[in-house]
Order: C-alpha cells, then sequence, then structure tokens
C-alpha cells in the first residue's frame, strides 16, 4: 500500500498549517487507497540548512539531517500544507526541502495552500522546486481563504466544498505516486 505524509509546512508561532494538515489527515482516514501520516516540521528542528556536502551526494554528517532522511524517504507521495508568506512558500518548508535530494525523486506531491489568495504563489513556487527534485505534482489543489475558511482569520472552520478538492487532490497524489513506484525500485 502506498504511503503517503501530510507535511506541516510551517513552523510559525500561531501556525494554521498543523490544523490544516489535521483536516486533511482526517479525509484521507476515510480511505483505503493509501496509508497517511502528518508529518510536522517542528518535530525535527532543523536548523538552516548546515550540510557541508551538497544533499544530491546523500552523505549526511547530522543526526538531524539523518532523522529527517529516515521520516521522508519511504513515503510514496506527499502532500505539502503551505502558508504564504510574501507571495512564496515558508522558510521552513523551503529550508527542510532543501535538505534532502534522493528522498524526493520519482515521487508524486500535491498542495494545500493557504492565505489571502488562497496559498496559490506559494504552490506555484513549490512547483518549481518539485521541479528540480524530480517530482511529479498533481494538478489538484487546495486553495484556502484566510477570509472565508478561517474565523477572524485565525479559527480554521473550512467550507464544505473544499472536502470534495481534497478528494480529487488524494486521488491524483495516490495514482501517481503509485505509477512513479517502478521507478523508485532502481
Amino acid at each position: 500500500m502506498l504511503k503517503v505524509a501530510i507535511i506541516v509546512g510551517s513552523t510559525r508561532p500561531g501556525r494554521k498549517a498543523a490544523a490544516v494538515a489535521q483536516w486533511v489527515h482526517d479525509i484521507a482516514k476515510k480511505r483505503s487507497d493509501a496509508e497517511f501520516e502528518v508529518v510536522d516540521l517542528q518535530d525535527f528542528n532543523l536548523p538552516l540548512l548546515d550540510e557541508p556536502v551538497p544533499p544530491s551526494q546523500g552523505k549526511y554528517a547530522h543526526a538531524h539531517t539523518q532523522a529527517w532522511s529516515a521520516k521522508i524517504d519511504p513515503f510514496d507521495a506527499y502532500i505539502f500544507v503551505t502558508p504564504e508568506y510574501n507571495h512564496a512558500t515558508s522558510g521552513a518548508l523551503k529550508n527542510a526541502i532543501d535538505y534532502l535530494y534522493k528522498e524526493w525523486n520519482n515521487k508524486a506531491a500535491g498542495f494545500v495552500g493557504y492565505g489571502s489568495a488562497g496559498g496559490t504563489r506559494a504552490v506555484e513556487n513549490l512547483r518549481l522546486i518539485m521541479g528540480e527534485l524530480q517530482v511529479a505534482d498533481v494538478r489538484a489543489q487546495v486553495a484556502l481563504s484566510l477570509s472565508t475558511d478561517f474565523e477572524n482569520y485565525t479559527v480554521f472552520k473550512p467550507a464544505a466544498r473544499h472536502e470534495t478538492t481534497v478528494n480529487t487532490l488524494l486521488d491524483q497524489v495516490i495514482a501517481w505516486g503509485g505509477a512513479l513506484k517502478p521507478l523508485r525500485k532502481k
């Protein structure tokens, strides 16, 4: 069975990403076509990229990088939950992605963004990054608005219609994650 990580893409105090990731996980748990796990960047406490060797070489000097690698590598696909900060993804998520290389290769990714414009610019930023990492990103995405999906811009209360979009996203991520699996057997 495919394994899909739902990555909490913010470590900022007062972040919304954990609540959004839990909501995606709650929807995903109703399915039987994959296993889903929430992976919280905050649990790894990654400093600003501090590895002396490029990640493409896979020679990790630090225990925090080795732990991050061990967590990410077994997954077949990823759902990145990202805020939009200054028209891009969070620095914490970009940093965490940059720590690794082969662990991401030949896998699938989908995106759940949130912000004043639904996190769409953060997702576009992530799509560029995924291409370099040989990750197939799917077309469907979830765009959550701070003004309509968060009460008083703080308490997450998504519109019911978003559940359909999450399931479409999951359908695509699972299909692509499975299609790419033969490439990962090498």
